[in-house]
This record gives structure tokens, C-alpha cells and sequence, in this order.
């Protein structure tokens, strides 16, 4: 295996069992020889002090992050290595009581959280949506999908991989498809068994069932077109929390993608549910899982229109429009406003106008549920930004609750990064 020797005092932070690696910290690459070498885009690689320590081992890659680190224990790392991971995640998720008759879409694998960095695996009924965001992920995806099905037995029965926009660094055998018209995305398994090419998993998809339950309402994934695996599971208990306020208010579900918040509102009896998105498409699915759900009922619009248009009343048939009052329940999910540091100062001014907007328009006594996914914007970022938005609009608000991502997206102890979904629920006077 090849061995990177960092620099010297540069293993204090692996020490700390952070699973990262810095190009920066490395001093030198060799082979068994001590040799000078350039591993290969996801290669397996011994992490040693300068001294000759060994600290790790993890998957190599071309960046800032140059090692993934997935143990820290040389013996640890054998032949059934990932079958006792995927074991140890799923054995998580039932003992957080996700698998059960009215609930069965679930987050399985959430990177470093699980001790498997650069996976992530999204469960919808019987299918797993496999994600890689690395590519010594990539190189081992048919072993994953198969140890996956042993590890999950009759709940999981299907494994899609959907990487094509998540590897960061295209791989010489993701370029070679793209040149041929081909795409990486595609079954791995279906009913239980490997897919022995793209034309198969394209036959028997149309098999394959894409509604899923989550907490006893149902919803369709589209993880083939979808965003991210299909459908945004970290949100599940907030969704559960906007059940519990919705009951006899006018909700409005801004960047509603599917629809999710939607349908928990109408659940609760929410007096009427709007849907906002500039996706077409996401206004298309939202419709379709509220029919669903509830089928022919009148309480629910959506629209397909910019935030700040509909937020300023351009959009017909709103409660903005004309002069109305406004809703009395307001959720802002935006996408991620920041993926990189640089656009920092560009997000925080995003996500201050926009709740600025909301809290203009919100009716007295209405409650606001507002997020940030951008992980490079911390808790205390995202809440200067919502106090700013409320000093400006100069009503009185109190914090109701301060919201995070769910278990089954853990954040390793060791690995602060990991946590990147921060909201609140204000009540605002």
C-alpha cells in the first residue's frame, strides 16, 4: 500500500481522529520501496508520521482534502471492512426506530458520520440511492451495493448510484462514458440481484415501485431526475414540527422542491397550503403528493414563481397579492445560498433579504420557520443574519425552537464539519 508521510507536527489533528488529510500537510508520497510515487485518483493509502508513525488509512485524492481517512486502526481494515460499516449504520437506524410499517424513508449512510466519508445512502422503501462524492467511492460501488443488500436482507431490494454530479473530480472512466453519450447513474441491483448492464436496469425500472412512506404520509422520489437522492429526508422531524403549528393557519411553503412540508400542513388541518418554487418540475411533483395524500382537496395551491416576486405579491392567486394580509405560517427552506467560503458575505445578505421579506409580510402571531443547508455558514452566521432581517423589520420575535439536522444524518464528534443544517422557529408579533 502506498504511504503518506506528513509533515513534521502535521498528525496532531489525526491524533484528534479527524478524518481528513491536507494536501498541505503532506510532506512526501512512496511506494513499499521508499520510492517517490503519484498515487491514483482513489487509492488506498497508509497515513505515518514523519517519523514513521502509523496514524491512518484512507482513500487518496486530488485537492485540498488529499485523504479521506476511514480507520484508524491498522488491523481494522480487512476484507469485510464495509460489511461491518453498513452493518453498524443500519443497526443505528433501527435503534433510532426508523424502520417501520409507516416509515421507511430514512438517511443510511451519511458520510464521516457513519465512518464511510464520501458515501451517502438515501433508503426509499425498498431502494437505496447511492451517492458517491468522491472517487475511491466510485471504484467500489458494486461491492458496496452487494455488502448493502447482505447487510439489509429483504428491506432493501434495489440500489440506484447517482453520482453523476457529485464526483468533484471526473475519473478517466466517467470521462470515457460522457465521450461515449453514456451516463454513470444506473441500477446496481435490482430485486436483490446486479444489474448486468444499463440496458437491463432501463427494462425492469419501470418494476420498481418510487412512493415511500414517511411517518404514515406518502410522497414520490424521483431519484433519477430529482435533486440530490430524490427527495430531502433531513428534514423529516421539521416537517413533523410544522404539523403540530399548522393546525387552522394559512401556510406558505417557500422552495418547496416536492412538496414535503405541504402535506404535513394539510395534514394537521391547515386552513389553506400554498407551495412556492421556481422549478416547474418541483411544482409538478408537490401536486402530485398532495393528490396523493389527499386527493381533490381545495385547500392547497401551488405556484410556480420566483420567491421575492411572490413574497412582493406579483403572483396571482397568493395571499400577497392585492393588498391581502398574508399567511399566518411561513417556511423558507432556500438551497444551499453558500457551497464555498468565498461567497460567505454574498449568502449571509441572501438569506438577511429574504427573511427581511418574510418577516414584512407575515400576519401577527404567524410563525416562521427559516434554514440554512450551506455548510460553510455556521449556527451563529445564519442567526446574525435572521436578527438582522428582524431588526429591520422592527416587530417584536421570540425564538420557539432551534433546529438542526436529524440523527440519522450524525455528525462525528470528531468532525464538526459534518454539521450543516441549521434553522429556527420564530414567533413574530
Amino acid at each position: 500500500m502506498t504511504t503518506v508521510v506528513l509533515k513534521y507536527k502535521k498528525e496532531e489533528s489525526l491524533k484528534r481522529f479527524h478524518p481528513w488529510v491536507f494536501s498541505g500537510a503532506i510532506e512526501r508520497i512512496e511506494d513499499a520501496f521508499g520510492d517517490a510515487i503519484q498515487p491514483e485518483e482513489g487509492d488506498w493509502v497508509r497515513v505515518v508520521s514523519q517519523k514513521g508513525e502509523f496514524l491512518a488509512i484512507g482513500q487518496y485524492q486530488i485537492g485540498s482534502i488529499a485523504v479521506r481517512i476511514f480507520t484508524f486502526n491498522e488491523a481494522e481494515f480487512n476484507d469485510d471492512f464495509f460489511l461491518h460499516r453498513l452493518q453498524s449504520a443500519y443497526e443505528v437506524r433501527k435503534t433510532l426506530g426508523l424502520i417501520r410499517p409507516d416509515n421507511n424513508a430514512f438517511r443510511l449512510v451519511h458520510g464521516e458520520g457513519d465512518g464511510l466519508p464520501g458515501l451517502i445512502i438515501d433508503v426509499y422503501d425498498k431502494t437505496a440511492v447511492m451517492q458517491a462524492h468522491t472517487p475511491g467511492i466510485h471504484y467500489i460501488r458494486e461491492a458496496l451495493a452487494e455488502d448493502l443488500i447482505r447487510v439489509a436482507g429483504a428491506d432493501i431490494r434495489n440500489v440506484y448510484y447517482k453520482s453523476e454530479t457529485t464526483l468533484g473530480y471526473k475519473t478517466e472512466a466517467i470521462q470515457t462514458a460522457e465521450a461515449e453519450g453514456e451516463s454513470v447513474n444506473g441500477y446496481l441491483i435490482i430485486d436483490g440481484k446486479p444489474v448486468a448492464s444499463a440496458a437491463e436496469g432501463k427494462a425492469l425500472e419501470s418494476s420498481i415501485s418510487d412512493v415511500a412512506l414517511e411517518n404514515g404520509l406518502k410522497f414520490h422520489v424521483d431519484w433519477l431526475k430529482g435533486q440530490k437522492t430524490g427527495f430531502f429526508v433531513d428534514q423529516r422531524e421539521n416537517r413533523a414540527l410544522v404539523e403540530k403549528y399548522s393546525a387552522g393557519r394559512s401556510v406558505l411553503n417557500m422552495f418547496c422542491y416536492t412538496g414535503g412540508f405541504s402535506f404535513y400542513a394539510m395534514r394537521s388541518n391547515a386552513k389553506l397550503v400554498h407551495s412556492v418554487d421556481v422549478s416547474k418540475q418541483a411544482i409538478s411533483f408537490t401536486n402530485a403528493n398532495v393528490e396523493l395524500n389527499f386527493p381533490g382537496d381545495t385547500r392547497h395551491a401551488a405556484f410556480a414563481a420566483d420567491a421575492f416576486d411572490f413574497l412582493d405579491g406579483k403572483t396571482p392567486g397568493s395571499e400577497f397579492e392585492q393588498g391581502k394580509e398574508g399567511y399566518d405560517l411561513i417556511i423558507l427552506d432556500p438551497p444551499a445560498f453558500a457551497k464555498h467560503r468565498k461567497v460567505l458575505k454574498n449568502a449571509l445578505r441572501g438569506y438577511q433579504r429574504l427573511n427581511a421579506k418574510a418577516f414584512e409580510k407575515i400576519r401577527p402571531g404567524g410563525i416562521l420557520f427559516t434554514f440554512s443547508c450551506s455548510q460553510v455558514v455556521t449556527k451563529e452566521d445564519f442567526r446574525c443574519a435572521v436578527f438582522s432581517a428582524a431588526a429591520q423589520s422592527g416587530r417584536r420575535v421570540r425564538i420557539l425552537h432551534q433546529l438542526h439536522q436529524p440523527a440519522d444524518h450524525p455528525i462525528n464528534i470528531y468532525h464538526p464539519e459534518g454539521e450543516y443544517l441549521k434553522g429556527l422557529v420564530l414567533y413574530v408579533e
